[in-house]
C-alpha cells in the first residue's frame, strides 16, 4: 500500500496504468489498510460485526420465508390458478409430507417463495387468501426470533460509525467512493427527473386499473390481481406464444448479424478448437474488419438443473492483457462464458425461446461484448475490469433495446417450422407491452433507491426518525398506494442489509438512463441509414466497449455521447414522455 501510495504522483505511467493504480490505492483505503492503532482495531471489529449481521438478515429472512405455508385443499381455494402453479404446489405438499397430493386433487401448498407466492397473487380469484398471502409477504422477519429490525439499526449504525472514521459525513458518499455519479445531488436529481413523471404515470395506472376491476375500492392484494387480467385483455397474447417464432439457431443468426451491422465483428463458429465440459456447449470466435481473430467465447445454452445454476449470466475465463515471453511482446486475446438456462432441443425440435429470453441473451451479449472487444492490453482495466458498478450495465441494457427494433426482430423471429415471419401484430403487441404499467414499475423502483439513499445518507441512527418512520416519510412521494400500517418491507430489503447494494440500488436506473441515452445516438442517426448507423456503432465499439475500466465512466459516456447522459430517452421508450 505504501509502495502504491508512493508511486501516486509519478507520471511515467499510461492512463490505463494510473486508473489501475488509483483504483488499488481507493480500495486499499476504503478497506482500513491505512489505519493504525485503537482506530484499526474499532474499523475491524466493525466489519466483522457488519458481516455477521448481513448473515444473520439474510438468514433470518430466508427462514421466515420458509416458516409460512398456506394449506389448499378445496376447489374454491385453488380457483384460477394455472396449471404450473397447481403443480408447484402439489410438490410442495409432497415435500411436507402429502405423499398422495397431486395438482389435479391436491392437496397443494402454496409458501412466500417468489416462484410460489407471484403466480398466486397474479391468478388467484380468492380475494381472502390472496390478502392473508400479502400480509404474510409483507411482514417476513419482523416478529418474534427472526426479527429484523433490531439488526437494520445496528447496521445502519456501523455503516455511519465506518463512514466516519475513513473520513466521509454519510455511508452514502463512501459508497459513491467507488461509484460513476458524482455524488448524493447528481443521483437524486436524476431521480426526481424520473420520479415527477412516473408518479403521474403510476396514478394514471391505478385509475386505469380501477375503472377496468369496476372497483374503487382497490387493495395491495388486488392490484397483482388485476393488472395480470387488464395485460390479457389488452394484449391477448402470452409469451408461449410465440416459442415457434424463435428457435435458438435463428436468433444467434440474428444477433451476430446485428453484431456485423452495429460493430463490423464476424462471428463465425469455432467448434472443436477448444475443450468443453459439456456436448452442448459451443465454441465461437470474433473476427474484426480486417478479418483478424480478436475474442472467442463460449455459449453453453441450455438447462440442466442437476448441475447447473438457473438464471444467465457473463464471466470472463480470460481476459486481455499484454504478455511478455523471451523477450517478445504478444496480446493475450480475452474468452468470454455467456451461461443461459434455455430449454434443450427435444425430438427434432430445436431450443425455442420465450421472448424474454431472447432479451436475455442479448444482455449477456452486451456484456460479453465489453470483455471481448476491449483494446486496454493492462487486465486490472480491460473489459469489466475496474468498471464502476453503477456503469457496468449500460452495454448489456443497450444491447436489450435491439430486440425492439423491428429490423433486428423480423431477421431472427422466424417460425421454425414454416420459415413465416413473426405477424406484425405480434410485434405491435410486444411494443406496447413493454411499456404497460412502465410508470408503477418505474415508480417502485424509485421508492427503493430513494429509500436507500435516505438511509444512508440523512437518517440518524438513535435520532428521532426509526428506519420505518423513514419508509413512511419517502413513501408519501414515491408510491400511489400508502403503504398498510403492519408493513415491514425493509425488514425483507435483502439487497441494501444483505447485499451489495447499500446505497447503491440507484444504479438500476441509473445504468437503465445511460443504456436508453445510447440507444437513443443510433436512434437520432436513422435506424434505416446503415451508413449512420455503422458510423454510431463505430463510435460506441471506440469507447464504451474498447475502452473498459481503464477511463471513468463519465469521460467514456461523453466520449461517445458528447455530453452528459438525459433522461428523456428513458422516460420516452417507457412511453412516458406525453405524461411530462
Amino acid at each position: 500500500f505504501k509502495a502504491l501510495k508512493e508511486n501516486e504522483g509519478k507520471n511515467k505511467i499510461e492512463p490505463a496504468q494510473k486508473r489501475i493504480l488509483e483504483a488499488a490505492i481507493r480500495d486499499a483505503e476504503l478497506s482500513g489498510v491505512g489505519l493504525e492503532g485503537e482506530t484499526k482495531e474499532r474499523f475491524n471489529q466493525i466489519q466483522l460485526e457488519l458481516a455477521e449481521l448481513a448473515t444473520k438478515f439474510s438468514n433470518n429472512l430466508l427462514d421466515a420465508t420458509k416458516a409460512f405455508k398456506l394449506k389448499l385443499t378445496s376447489k374454491e381455494e385453488i380457483d384460477g390458478l394455472p396449471s404450473s402453479c397447481l403443480s408447484l404446489a402439489a410438490q410442495a405438499a409432497r415435500t411436507e409430507g402429502e405423499e398422495n397430493a397431486t395438482p389435479e386433487y391436491g392437496p397443494w401448498i402454496i409458501t412466500l417463495d417468489y416462484p410460489s407466492y407471484l403466480p398466486f397473487m397474479k391468478y388467484s380469484n380468492n380475494r381472502e387468501l390472496r390478502e392473508k398471502l400479502y400480509k404474510a409477504f409483507i411482514t417476513r422477519a419482523s416478529t418474534g426470533n427472526l426479527d429484523n429490525n433490531p439488526l437494520i439499526e445496528r447496521i445502519l449504525d456501523l455503516r455511519q460509525q465506518k463512514a466516519t472514521i475513513l473520513d466521509f459525513d454519510t455511508y452514502a458518499q463512501l459508497s459513491l467512493a467507488r461509484k460513476m455519479a458524482p455524488d448524493v445531488d447528481a443521483v437524486e436529481k436524476l431521480m426526481e427527473e424520473l420520479r415527477s413523471v412516473s408518479y403521474n404515470a403510476a396514478e394514471q395506472d391505478l385509475e386505469e386499473l380501477k375503472a377496468f376491476a369496476q372497483n374503487d375500492d382497490l387493495k395491495q392484494w388486488d392490484t397483482t390481481f388485476w393488472s395480470q387480467k387488464q395485460r390479457e385483455a389488452k394484449f391477448s397474447f402470452n409469451e408461449e406464444e410465440l416459442r415457434p417464432y424463435f428457435p435458438l439457431p435463428q436468433v444467434l443468426q440474428g444477433l451476430f448479424a446485428l453484431a456485423k451491422r452495429i460493430f463490423d465483428v464476424t462471428i463465425t463458429p469455432a467448434d472443436g478448437e477448444a475443450p468443453v465440459w459439456h456436448e452442448d456447449v459451443r465454441y465461437f470466435q470474433i473476427a474484426n474488419e480486417t478479418g483478424d481473430i480478436i475474442a472467442h467465447f463460449y455459449l453453453d445454452p441450455y438447462s440442466r438443473p442437476s448441475e447447473k445454476r438457473g438464471g444467465a449470466w457473463m464471466n470472463d475465463c480470460i481476459g486481455r492483457a499484454k504478455m511478455r515471453k523471451d523477450g517478445n511482446v504478444s496480446t493475450r486475446l480475452p474468452v468470454a462464458y455467456l451461461i443461459c438456462n434455455q430449454t434443450p432441443p427435444v425430438d427434432d425440435k430445436p431450443s425455442l425461446m420465450t421472448f424474454s429470453e431472447v432479451e436475455t441473451l442479448f444482455h449477456e451479449f452486451g456484456h460479453g461484448l465489453q470483455h471481448m472487444l476491449t483494446k486496454v492490453n493492462y487486465a486490472g482495466a480491460a473489459g469489466i475490469n475496474n468498471v464502476e458498478w453503477d456503469a457496468v450495465e449500460l452495454p448489456s441494457q443497450f444491447m436489450e433495446n435491439w430486440c425492439y427494433d423491428q429490423a433486428t426482430l423480423f431477421g431472427m423471429a422466424k417460425h421454425y417450422q414454416t420459415g413465416e415471419t413473426l405477424p406484425e401484430h405480434y410485434y405491435q403487441k410486444l411494443l406496447a407491452a413493454r411499456n404497460y404499467m412502465s410508470g408503477s414499475g418505474m415508480l417502485r423502483q424509485l421508492h427503493f433507491s430513494f429509500l436507500d439513499l435516505e438511509l444512508h445518507h440523512r437518517y440518524q441512527p438513535g435520532g428521532e426518525e426509526t428506519p420505518f418512520q423513514v419508509r413512511d416519510r419517502i413513501a408519501k412521494t414515491t408510491t400511489v398506494m400508502a403503504p398498510l400500517p403492519e408493513d415491514s418491507f425493509l425488514c425483507a430489503f435483502g439487497h441494501i442489509f444483505s447485499g451489495s447494494y447499500a446505497a447503491g440500488y440507484y444504479s438500476y436506473k441509473w445504468a437503465e438512463v445511460l443504456s436508453a441515452d445510447a440507444f437513443a445516438a443510433f436512434e437520432e442517426a436513422g435506424l434505416e441509414d446503415e451508413v449512420a448507423i455503422a458510423a454510431t456503432g463505430k463510435r460506441f465499439r471506440d469507447t464504451v466497449l474498447a475502452l473498459g475500466g481503464s477511463v471513468h465512466p463519465m469521460e467514456v459516456f461523453k466520449a461517445f455521447r458528447g455530453r452528459e447522459p438525459k433522461t428523456e430517452p428513458l422516460l420516452r421508450h417507457n412511453g412516458l414522455l406525453s405524461i411530462a
